[in-house]
């Protein structure tokens, strides 16, 4: 395209909307600028094809002979172009990106997206599966999902569902459990990296973690899920982390209560950019969901 070096777009634009539109005053109106600008364009454009596209009449500017076959041409190309900037926003507008922890992702939100497929077949979900704080307004995440105080200041954020702690077994397991204290008789399995204790749900009964016994200790709470599952010890759980294993009687929560850490699930998104519809839907469709979690867990 080294041809499209000897000459400026902005005059190329300036050539195709007068021979479109017919005057300068209706190509300047489309284009933003004066009249005087627009035939300035012009008159530098055609200097730089060494071609003459109008010809100068008292009613206006009339196309020459060389000017209508290169017009109709730019026109084509122009058609083009337009064409593919709306795609991109075409695309923009059916691809809904999201930023969720992997853990939340996998154990609780993919199981269910193919029921807001089925609502919305029109929008395509993106995951970015990611434990940082992404800034909405820098980057091409439409929604962040994120468990914490909520204080982030720079972004708006909506709150979820309070984070709560409980510990779950394997049904087997949960044979060997009659109260609190058995717990200290049997494997737990640990999250190495998870800053939650169990301390949290323990001191209700006037226990400490110090007194809980040995285990496997993973770095990732979907394997210590796993491990819980197969029956390789107890885990401090939290509902969206094991709302499905329970619902579905892998696994068992010994004891109906809960414990709050303090912490909550939030919707994360852009304070200066207006919200696009695609993620208005997205986030009524999550609420119910997370409605429809939360009742699991209310005590009847």
């Amino acid at each position: 395209m080294k041809e499209l070096n000897r000459v400026h777009l902005n005059g190329l634009r300036a050539l195709e909307a007068v021979g479109r539109l017919g005057t300068l005053q209706r190509a300047a109106e489309e284009l933003g600028v004066s009249p005087g600008a627009v035939s300035q364009q012009i008159v530098k454009c055609e200097k730089q094809l060494g071609q003459l596209v109008f010809d100068r009449v008292g009613r206006g500017l009339v196309p020459t002979a060389f000017g209508r076959g290169f017009l109709a041409r730019l026109s084509t190309g122009f058609r083009e172009l337009d064409n593919a900037v709306a795609s991109s926003r075409h695309h923009a507008e059916e691809v809904l990106t999201l930023s969720v922890a992997p853990v939340f992702a996998s154990k609780w939100l993919v199981p269910r997206l193919a029921r807001y497929s089925r609502l919305h077949p029109d929008i395509r979900v993106r995951l970015d599966a990611s434990t940082n704080l992404i800034d909405p307004d820098a980057s091409d995440v439409d929604l962040a999902i994120r468990v914490g105080d909520g204080n982030w200041p720079e972004a708006r954020v909506e709150f979820l569902l309070p984070q709560e702690v409980f510990p779950v077994c394997a049904p087997e397991l949960a044979r060997q459990i009659r109260e609190p204290r058995d717990i200290l008789k049997l494997p737990i399995v640990r999250d190495a990296n998870s800053t939650l204790s169990w301390n949290t749900w323990l001191k209700q009964f006037g226990l400490d973690e110090s007194q809980l016994g040995d285990g496997y200790s993973f770095t990732d709470a979907a394997l210590c899920l796993d491990a819980a599952v197969a029956g390789q010890g107890v885990m401090l759980a939290w509902q969206t982390l094991a709302h499905y294993a329970l619902s579905v009687g892998q696994l068992v929560a010994p004891f109906p209560e809960r414990a709050a850490t303090g912490l909550g699930y939030w919707l994360v998104t852009s304070s200066s950019k207006r919200e696009p519809r695609k993620v208005t839907n997205f986030k009524r469709w999550l609420k119910s969901e997370i409605e429809e979690t939360a009742k699991d867990f209310t005590p009847l």
